[in-house]
């Protein structure tokens, strides 16, 4: 018994390294297949023994149903934070601030000055607060933060999420950390895809977990904890922020990377306008900032009000969520044949843009949120990005209002539509207007076959007075053709013409991206340009040994192949031959080993000055890296240009190196 009792002691304490490691650092140190192999040991020995450790793992599955919540009285109070949502009464703080600190040095010349204001700003995330207390270093407690003094113990529920340590390496007596348990935007999407009961929010969902005395279905939502304050310590102290900061990263505890130290009010309201900015891109929801005095002898001098400290604020960002009617929903075809229903809401304003339609994202998407029946209704509306804003659910679950009409026939040319898991699709490819526009337009943008002066409207004219609903329609027009049209001048037509015949000598990556091959993107056919470097063995290669190349999984393989097979497809791609279309593959430049990017997996993102994307991935490549479309933890670098989106914000809570200064970037690149 001795025997197991000690491996088990040792299996705890090599995986909950590995979780560290994994949850944490986001940086795993060994492979799934390893990590299962040392859990099931630790499993099948606990059945055995019939001992489970308090530190184990296995702990963190969820336990069973509990009766009820225990108050816990907390050690040092947990404050409510004042408010500022304008320039305005920020300033007016750091006055109150700088006042503070002038009349403490004034009254107190004998002690060492306080520092003129320097602050720290933090992100403020919008789920529930979280207390952990730890007893010689093991996890012993976990609660809300209640009424601030008192809050409710949900130990058992804080042990399903695998960042929070339940040990820690300090081990003097009684600590009290605090911070932020949350459910990932990524996490929540996973999650509501196959729900019976979709959750309506990221928030909802963290502090519904959090405080559901069944820790089986906290353990279900796979919540993260972010950890930003020590509110009590037995013998450890901290000079400022950072000192505390590294104290809760040396315990191994969630920290997020992102911290901002500023000495001017004038920086700090800076960054706060591009925190703000970048909210959008965030795996995780916040509602503000919050801007607090670096120095620990400063706070403790400024003291607190009855119910804020005074030496921190809160930047209230304006709500992303709200309440509108649901007056129709509609339902457009896209240039894959999938119908998305787009709804129709009564116009309200929702971070400072009016908001008129949201999307359903699918036929599906309708009945997991029990909308089906929500048409004058009042529903939640959530705008997270720059994109159309979508709608979680109904603001009242009793409310019932009219059906919403799943169409059987596609809107546009009638044809029975196919269900495809929860999607709907219009299969008549070859006579359905706006597939046919969708992907014509396609065909030409930027990064395909970058047809100059083309447009949507142009795209709708020639299919309407042309006849052209094929992209080899396009290079089978003539002068006489183009000059009868509407709006079109001599100058007009010739100009296109040309820019029909440049684009025939476009990449073969260029050519696979404008065909629009369903669930791949630049990087994808980018890939298979440089793989196979003919036309012909792209299209008559097997999924089998598609799924061998990087980043290519089961779905996306079979997705080329099919699209291959399809007679249509092939006939459009003979005739774009045949009327002088190449897509030949760019001659490779020869591979440099001396730059910093050779071996290594780089992620572009947002917009550069001196070169386009597809110029830089190219100049990359030379260099000896690999040019892929999404962030993970493979990734080394993440090259930054301006309006960089969500693959910044990942990065950024990954770790990964981020070069965000474009002449840093040319420089590395040789320039």
């Amino acid at each position: 018994m001795e025997q197991k009792l000690g491996r088990m002691e040792a299996l705890i304490a090599e995986i909950n390294q590995h979780n560290y490691h994994y949850y944490t650092l986001d940086k795993p140190t060994i492979s799934d297949g390893e990590y299962d192999k040392l859990y099931d040991e630790l499993v099948s020995l606990e059945q055995e023994s019939g001992v489970v450790l308090p530190q184990s793992p296995t702990q963190r599955v969820g336990g069973e149903l509990l009766k009820g919540f225990a108050p816990h009285r907390h050690r040092a109070r947990l404050w409510s934070l004042d408010k500022a949502q304008h320039a305005e009464a920020l300033n007016a703080w750091h006055q109150r601030v700088a006042k503070g600190v002038a009349d403490y040095n004034a009254k107190h010349p004998d002690e060492p000055p306080l520092p003129a204001p320097a602050y720290v700003i933090e992100l403020k995330f919008d789920g529930l607060t979280l207390n952990l207390t730890y007893e010689n270093g093991e996890l012993v407690q976990a609660a809300t933060r209640g009424n601030g003094v008192v809050g409710e113990g949900i130990l058992a529920q804080v042990k399903t999420i695998r960042s929070v340590p339940l040990t820690i390496p300090y081990k003097d007596g009684i600590i009290e950390v605090q911070g932020e348990g949350i459910m990932h935007l990524s996490v929540l999407q996973a999650y509501n895809a196959t729900a019976a009961e979709p959750l309506k929010n990221a928030r909802n969902a963290a502090a519904g977990a959090l405080r559901n005395l069944n820790p089986k279905v906290t353990a279900e939502r796979k919540l993260s904890a972010y950890i930003y304050n020590v509110g009590y310590a037995e013998e450890a102290e901290f000079a400022d922020h950072a000192e505390m900061i590294q104290f809760l990263r040396d315990n191994q505890f969630k920290v997020n990377p992102y911290l901002v130290y500023s000495d001017a009010i004038e920086e700090v309201q800076q960054e706060l306008e591009r925190v703000a900015l970048m909210r959008a891109e965030l795996d995780f929801l916040i509602d503000g900032a919050v801007v607090k005095v670096v120095d620990m002898r400063t706070r403790e001098a400024l003291g607190y009000t009855d119910k804020f400290p005074r030496w921190a604020v809160a930047y209230k960002f304006e709500s992303e969520e709200a309440t509108t009617l649901l007056k129709e929903v509609g339902w457009e075809v896209g240039r894959t044949g999938k119908i998305t229903p787009v709804a129709k809401v009564e116009p309200v304003e929702l971070a400072g843009v009016t908001v008129q339609n949201c999307t359903l994202n699918n036929a599906g998407d309708i009945a997991r949120k029990n909308l089906t029946h929500a048409l004058g209704t009042h529903v939640f509306i959530r705008r997270s990005n720059d994109v159309i804003p979508e709608i979680l659910g109904k603001a009242d679950e009793a409310e019932q209002g009219e059906e919403i009409a799943i169409p059987a026939t596609c809107p546009s040319c009638g044809t029975e539509l196919e269900q495809r898991g929860a999607h709907l699709f219009c299969n008549n490819k070859l006579a359905c207007r706006p597939q046919i526009i969708g992907r014509i337009v396609h065909f030409a943008s930027r990064d395909a076959m970058d047809i100059e002066t083309f447009s949507v409207m142009t795209a709708e004219q020639l299919y309407e007075e042309c006849e052209v609903h094929d992209p080899a329609d396009l290079y089978e027009l003539t002068y006489d053709d183009l000059i009868k049209l509407e709006r079109f001048g001599d100058k007009k037509a010739r100009n296109l013409l040309d820019a029909f015949e440049a684009s025939k000598t476009r990449d073969l990556a260029s050519f696979l991206f404008s065909l629009g091959i369903p669930n791949t993107g630049k990087a994808t056919t980018r890939l298979l340009a440089n793989h196979y470097r003919d036309l012909d063995r792209i299209m008559a290669a097997e999924a089998e040994e598609l799924v061998e190349l990087p980043d290519i999984g089961a779905i996306v393989a079979e997705s080329i192949t099919g699209f291959f097979r399809d007679p249509a497809i092939r006939t459009s791609i003979e005739r774009l031959r045949a009327l002088g279309v190449k897509a030949e593959p760019e001659q490779p430049a020869a591979v440099r080993e001396d730059s910093p990017f050779h071996g290594k997996t780089v992620v572009l993102t947002g917009t550069l000055s001196a070169l386009t994307r597809d110029d830089a991935a190219k100049r990359l490549e030379a260099l000896g890296a690999k040019v892929t479309g999404s962030v993970s933890k493979k990734t080394d670098y993440v090259v930054a240009g301006d309006n960089a989106g969500s693959k910044l914000a990942k990065a950024r809570d990954l770790g990964i190196e981020v070069i965000e200064n474009e002449q840093e970037f040319l420089r590395l690149l040789g320039d």
